[in-house]
């Protein structure tokens, strides 16, 4: 497999070899099912789609089910697609786990970081204040000018102002996988991962 889903469990840190402490990101790698087998002749492309996690049967409506049927599961929490690869045979119900890992391979990892409100210019877009002095009146945190005003009267898309802050699609490259606990599925990351707790990430192999 290219990648696999997992959730995000913590951030803590390990000690290694040389007695230094690395900060690393817990991280829950599967177990994935294999739900669907993509082929360029039916679908156009080649992929595989991976069901991972569960949620409440109350909340799976009919399509769903009987598409997770076909490989022997009752629900999923996530499904997402990945790459697959030639000569390997996929199966439908075919599991994946932490083992597709290794100690010190170097991973791509794609999440939704947390989303944080409405915010201002500088928080969102690490605007600097202008002065609280020189007659300034209380518009210290204020984004300043937003455009011209006989031309061309209008703002330009894509101007940076206040707004909605958080829960975009992020990728983290080159993360290093520091230790691997197979017996859990646990995924040892140095460094941080977009995402709260508990969150679904997509680990993605180079």
């Amino acid at each position: 497999m290219y990648g696999l889903i997992g959730k995000k469990v913590k951030m803590t840190q390990i000690f290694n070899d040389d007695g230094h402490v690395v900060p690393v990101t817990l991280v829950e790698a599967g177990p994935c099912t294999v739900s669907q087998i993509k082929v360029e002749k039916h679908n156009g492309y080649n992929a595989v789609q991976l069901a991972y996690g569960k949620k409440s049967k109350n909340n799976t409506n009919k399509p769903t089910k009987g598409h997770l049927s076909k490989s022997g599961i009752d629900t999923a929490k996530v499904l997402a697609e990945f790459k697959s690869i030639n000569e390997f045979d996929y199966k439908l119900g075919q599991k994946f786990d932490s083992s597709i890992f290794n100690v010190g391979e170097i991973i791509d990892v794609k999440a939704k970081s947390k989303g944080k409100g409405f915010a201002g210019a500088i928080k969102r877009h690490n605007f600097a204040r202008q002065d609280a002095t020189h007659g300034n009146k209380h518009t210290e945190r204020a984004p300043g000018s937003i455009g011209q005003a006989s031309w061309p009267s209008r703002v330009f898309k894509g101007m940076r102002m206040a707004g909605r802050m958080g829960s975009d699609n992020v990728t983290v490259k080159n993360l290093k996988i520091v230790s691997i606990d197979k017996e859990n599925n646990l995924l040892f990351i140095k460094g941080a991962i977009p995402g709260a707790n508990n969150s679904p990430v997509f680990l993605l192999k180079k």
